[in-house]
């Protein structure tokens, strides 16, 4: 007997997307006593994995219909051989770029949870604690300054990643 496991998969992930996904995360949170920087981001990656995961599904079933697929399954190789050897090496170059968004997009979400003093303990310093800190004091300028300045310098540096890397992988824009 084989799982369906393609429809198990997205069933799972349109569970997770009905979910909103700060609520989610939220409830997470609560249940841990002592949340740590480690634990936020781990919460944080496992509850957006569902974006990646349609990605990937998408590019296999875009992958699915290539030449080369088809001529593995005329030479006849395995499904697993197809699978792990064609089909995943040439759809991670466009999860690759997604990944790269994914992690300024979690830079965002847990400074912005810090922000609000939800995310980690208060006397963990991160960007967002310091611009919650920096609220108290709003003639020091320089206090909500550079915090935000890292938040917005490395969350620029991972979209320019991956738009280097949507440059560099995507055959179509190099003819």
């Amino acid at each position: 007997m084989q799982l369906p496991v393609d429809a198990i998969v997205v069933r799972l992930i349109e569970v997770l997307n009905a979910i909103p996904t700060l609520l989610l995360i939220l409830s997470i949170i609560v249940l841990i006593k002592r949340p740590s920087i480690f634990y936020v981001m781990a919460i944080i990656g496992l509850v957006r994995w569902t974006g990646i995961a349609r990605f990937v599904r998408g590019e296999l079933l875009r992958i699915r219909q290539l030449g080369y697929i088809e001529a593995g399954r005329a030479l006849g190789f395995s499904e697993w051989r197809i699978l792990w050897r064609h089909a995943l090496p040439n759809a991670l170059s466009p999860v690759l770029i997604a990944i790269a968004f994914g992690i300024a997009n979690a830079i965002l979400l847990e400074a912005f949870l810090s922000f609000l003093g939800i995310g980690v303990s208060v006397d963990t310093v991160t960007w967002g604690t310091l611009l919650n800190e920096a609220r108290s004091q709003p003639k020091a300028w320089w206090l909500a300054f550079f915090p935000g300045f890292a938040i917005f310098v490395s969350v620029t540096i991972f979209n320019l990643l991956g738009e280097g890397l949507n440059e560099a992988l995507n055959p179509r824009l190099h003819r």
